[in-house]
């Protein structure tokens, strides 16, 4: 498992480095497609985001009290 942990990681941070190194090109139709890596960080915010929202929502309208069985 450590291993796998370690290849991720690495494959994650190779990824982020060629994102620097690759020109999106003039393909690009909004200016935050050209800023490098942007993808990935959006992508990692959003999911932050999500989790953060759901442990909310949980809070409020899935947890009970102690002795709510009771």
């Amino acid at each position: 498992m450590r291993i796998l942990k370690i290849l991720l990681l690495a494959s994650i941070v190779i990824v982020c480095f060629l994102g620097f190194l690759v020109y999106p090109g003039d393909e690009s139709h909004y200016f935050w497609e050209k800023i490098p890596v942007f993808e990935a960080v959006f992508g990692f915010i959003g999911c932050i985001v999500l989790i953060v929202f759901a442990k909310i929502l949980g809070r409020f309208f899935l947890e009970r009290r102690e002795n709510y069985y009771d």
